[in-house]
């Protein structure tokens, strides 16, 4: 690992503060629309996943913590890929045949 140092003269704590969340919020802009870009995938919160496979919250909970959905985390929220929920019923019904 680079270890850099970097010495600052003249800014305050909140200009410096300021100046970092706005690049934060830059780089996490352009990822965001890098990932909706190359995939354009849509997103379901859990409870429109619940609704959409007509179970309750907590049979989506138990699914998350025995793998067998994969939530995305953006912060304290959760998403599923609705293409992976699509997968997922297409591999369950072919094991099915």
């Amino acid at each position: 690992m680079i270890t850099k140092t970097i010495q600052i003269q003249e800014v305050t704590i909140d200009e410096l503060a300021e100046k970092v969340a706005d690049k934060l919020l830059l780089k996490i802009e352009n990822y965001l629309l890098k990932i909706g870009a190359t995939k354009n995938e849509v997103l379901l919160t859990r409870q429109e996943t619940a609704d959409y496979f007509k179970v309750s919250l907590v049979t989506i909970h138990q699914w998350v913590k025995y793998g067998i959905l994969n939530p995305v985390r953006f912060g304290n929220r959760v998403y599923f890929k609705k293409q992976a929920i699509l997968e997922l019923i297409d591999k369950q019904t072919t094991r099915i045949k």
